[in-house]
C-alpha cells in the first residue's frame, strides 16, 4: 500500500525579496460543491502545502471534523466548473505593517476531478504574481 504524498490541490510560495521558499504561511482552501467545508495549512520548509486538513474555527466547539478533500472531490462531476479560492495570510507572514497586501486571494476553477491542481505564489510585500503550475 502506498502512503499519499500530495491532495489534488497544491500550491508552493516563494518569497522573490528574499529568493527563499515561503515558510509557515497560513493558507485557507475554501469553495467547491461544499462551501462550508473548508481546508487548512501551513506551508512547510520548502514553502509547499501537499496536504490539507479541515478547518476549525478558534473559537469553535464540539465535534472536530473529520473530512478530506478526497471526500470533498468524490462529489465533483467531470466536466461541471468548480470554483475554489486560496487564501494566503501574507500579514502573518510578513508583519501587518510590512505589507500591502495583507491577503493574497487566489481563486480559481476546477473541472476535472482526476487532475492535480498546482497554484504556485511569488510574493514580495507589495506585489504578487501566480499561474497554473504543474
Amino acid at each position: 500500500m502506498s502512503e499519499k504524498t500530495s491532495d489534488k490541490i497544491t500550491c508552493h510560495v516563494l518569497d522573490t525579496g528574499t529568493g527563499q521558499p515561503a515558510r509557515g504561511i497560513r493558507v485557507k482552501l475554501e469553495g467547491g460543491f461544499h462551501p462550508l467545508k473548508t481546508f487548512e495549512s501551513q506551508t512547510d520548509d520548502d514553502g509547499r502545502i501537499k496536504i490539507w486538513l479541515p478547518y476549525s474555527e478558534a473559537h469553535s466547539s464540539g465535534e472536530v471534523p473529520v473530512y478530506t478533500l478526497d471526500d470533498v472531490l468524490g462529489d465533483v462531476e467531470d466536466g461541471k466548473p468548480a470554483r475554489w479560492t486560496l487564501r494566503f495570510d501574507t500579514a502573518g507572514y510578513f508583519g501587518e505593517q510590512n505589507t500591502f497586501f495583507p491577503e493574497v486571494s487566489v481563486a480559481f476553477t476546477m473541472k476535472d476531478k482526476g487532475q492535480k491542481y498546482h497554484v504556485p505564489l511569488l510574493l514580495s510585500p507589495y506585489s504578487y504574481t501566480t499561474y497554473r503550475g504543474s
